[in-house]
């Protein structure tokens, strides 16, 4: 009997995978974010709607919009980094940010954000500007009354690369493959990677 092309594609991603003998940690080979890529493309998803990921930042925060409809594959719909000057107070890097979520949640009339959540840092002062950056961010994503999703970078990453410890280059890669567009800006990657993940895996947030 025939293979299905789900079938070889689970074959081709297991021989991606390699498993050390010492730890029982399973990694995966040089190609296997290609692989997956073209897995998930295949692949069609349970969730419907429009997700918005956002990647917080004061100066560069990273906005990218997904839409799955009934049935389908990710669509990329839109993204944008919001870049504020160094001579901007912190209160008009906070407004833009705002503005900039308020746009793109009225003009592709967004269901629910994705944020990625901050990672740890020993400077209290990077931590207090960048918890303001999520706060301006999930701020203008609450005023449109949508659900808020968080979600930590190694799980994103999991989720989308299937690898937690997978580099920017390779998020960007594999979101490019999986929407199949040109590869976008790091920060634009992380926040689609964020929608991604949210489409991929949001029953399991629930």
């Amino acid at each position: 009997m025939a293979k299905s092309s789900r079938f070889l594609w689970a074959e081709k991603l297991a021989k991606a995978e390699c498993i050390n003998p010492r730890t029982g940690v399973v990694s995966l080979k040089k190609d296997a974010p290609k692989l997956l890529s073209v897995s998930r493309a295949i692949t069609k998803v349970a969730f419907t709607g429009t997700v918005m990921g956002i990647d917080p930042s004061l100066r560069g925060t990273g906005l990218a919009v997904v839409r799955v409809r009934q049935g389908g594959k990710p669509e990329f719909l839109a993204s944008q980094r919001v870049t504020n000057n160094p001579k901007m107070s912190q209160a008009e890097c906070l407004g833009a940010i705002f503005r900039a979520v308020d746009r793109l949640a009225c003009k592709f009339e967004v269901d629910c954000a994705a944020v990625e959540q901050s990672i740890y840092v020993q400077n209290n002062q990077t931590a207090l500007i960048l918890g303001s950056a999520r706060g301006a961010a999930i701020a203008a994503a609450a005023n449109f009354e949508m659900p808020v999703f968080e979600y930590p970078p190694l799980r994103i990453k999991q989720a989308v690369v299937g690898f937690g410890r997978a580099s920017k280059e390779q998020v960007s890669k594999t979101v490019a493959g999986i929407l199949k567009i040109e590869p976008l800006g790091f920060d634009e990657s992380d926040a689609a990677a964020a929608a991604l993940a949210h489409i991929f895996t949001y029953k399991d947030y629930l």
